[in-house]
């Protein structure tokens, strides 16, 4: 059941972000990012997420993962110092992210 709600989450991420890209043509961001780097940081964003459902020590759904050139993004809210940190280490070890600025505050 756990493999399936991460397996479903990470169908529904690809399809939006694929939508996404190709309503937008060739430049997808400001700076002109290519589509390759789009889909390549799409790719990272569905893989963060999915290591968040699957990890029962993060609350995937209070927090937001944006990639950009290899750089995730985390945002949101976390219950404990504990479960901020881990999901730092679980984007940082997903495939071909470069760097993880985690920005997720810590509510008590």
């Amino acid at each position: 059941m756990k493999y399936a709600r991460a397996i479903a989450l990470t169908a529904l991420a690809g399809l939006t972000v694929i939508s996404a890209g190709l309503t937008t043509g060739c430049a997808v961001a400001r700076d002109q990012q290519s589509v390759g780097s789009f889909v390549d940081d799409a790719a990272i964003t569905t893989a963060v997420k999915a290591r968040f459902v699957e990890d029962r020590t993060v609350a995937a759904s209070s927090i937001g993962v944006e990639t950009l050139n290899g750089t995730v993004q985390l945002s949101g809210f976390a219950k404990s110092d504990a479960e901020k940190s881990q999901a730092g280490n679980l984007a940082r070890n997903a495939k071909g992210v470069r760097e993880v600025r985690n920005n997720i505050v810590v509510r008590p």
